[in-house]
């Protein structure tokens, strides 16, 4: 089949990417996918959504339109990630492994995250204005208004989130469909950042030219952002319970978002909120000062069992050829 790949070409190819992701972080942006994905997007919506202010004229046609550029993106994007597995699959297996391994890195970008969360809580040592400056970095909300706590809940929100965008589910979907899924997910999450908004953002529109992208996420999220909140329980050596985080994600508009908000916010016993949005776990206190190294360690834990489980496959693919 046109998607498969060896099991042992599998496991090691997603070792290969943890480690770049950790040993080197992200690649320059010339030669990065997501960065040219990004591009793409941005030309395209210049064409497909209105000026903020300036209503669509017809809205189901701004819609049709949203969604073709999507999916004329998304061709190319998994045309030349096929092409690229196929091409490395005529190598012997440890070619292979190497080659899909660093073009599977771009899809994650774990080590950034932690260090961009990381930065936000050292910056709040300095003072609330640098951190507000920092924070402005991870995040698209406004951020010039928040207080101490608000900076705090905001990072510890964008890390939960983004385990899942980052790490689990476009590993989750390499391991489905081979390159071509993780670049599709990639695709569809950097489209609905971008495009995914209920209103105006970056001067548009995207009342109806960002609906397709931003239901398009939430279809290739579903399973991944439950999975990360199940990830994040285990590292914590902790399970507050499916009750507890359904109800929890339901507090959010989006239906997948608060599942990894939602059990970080239990699993820390914190208050998790965006004013006017969401707030989860509400109830409980503030979060502090050190549940942020805490909440990078489960973080840390749960982008781990990922190599625990490549490293295992991978271990009982060799065995199987030993035999």
């Amino acid at each position: 089949m046109w998607l498969e790949l060896d099991t042992t070409v599998l496991a090691a190819a997603t070792l290969v990417a943890l480690a770049l992701d950790r040993g080197l972080g992200e690649p320059p942006a010339r030669v990065h996918p997501v960065v040219w994905m990004g591009r793409l997007l941005e030309a395209l919506g210049r064409r497909i959504a209105p000026p903020a202010g300036q209503a669509a004229r017809r809205p189901a046609l701004t819609v049709a339109a949203g969604a073709l550029a999507w999916l004329a993106g998304a061709a190319v994007v998994v045309a030349l990630a096929w092409w690229g597995q196929r091409w490395a699959q005529q190598a012997p297996a440890w070619v292979q492994a190497i080659v899909l391994g660093v073009a599977l890195k771009p899809m994650l970008a774990w080590r950034m995250l932690r260090d961009e969360v990381a930065a936000v809580e050292a910056a709040l040592a300095r003072g609330l204005e640098a951190a507000r400056d920092r924070l402005s970095r991870l995040v698209s909300r406004e951020t010039r208004a928040l207080d101490a706590a608000q900076v705090r809940q905001a990072a510890l929100s964008t890390l939960a989130e983004n385990v899942n965008d980052s790490v689990v589910a476009p590993l989750l979907w390499w391991w489905v469909a081979g390159l071509p899924g993780a670049a599709l997910y990639r695709w569809a999450n950097t489209a609905d950042a971008m495009w995914g908004y209920r209103g105006a953002h970056g001067g548009r529109d995207w009342t109806y030219a960002g609906r397709w992208a931003a239901r398009a996420d939430d279809v290739l999220s579903w399973w991944p952002a439950r999975l990360s909140a199940v990830l994040l329980a285990l590292s914590a050596r902790r399970w507050p319970g499916w009750s507890a985080l359904r109800r929890e994600a339901a507090r959010t508009p989006s239906p997948n978002g608060g599942w990894p908000m939602g059990a970080l916010a239990l699993l820390l016993g914190v208050r998790l909120d965006k004013p006017g949005v969401y707030a989860l776990n509400p109830a409980a206190r503030a979060p502090a000062a050190e549940d942020v190294p805490q909440a990078l360690r489960w973080a840390e834990r749960a982008v781990a069992w990922w190599g625990v489980a490549a490293a295992a496959l991978l271990a009982l693919a060799l065995m199987r050829e030993v035999r």
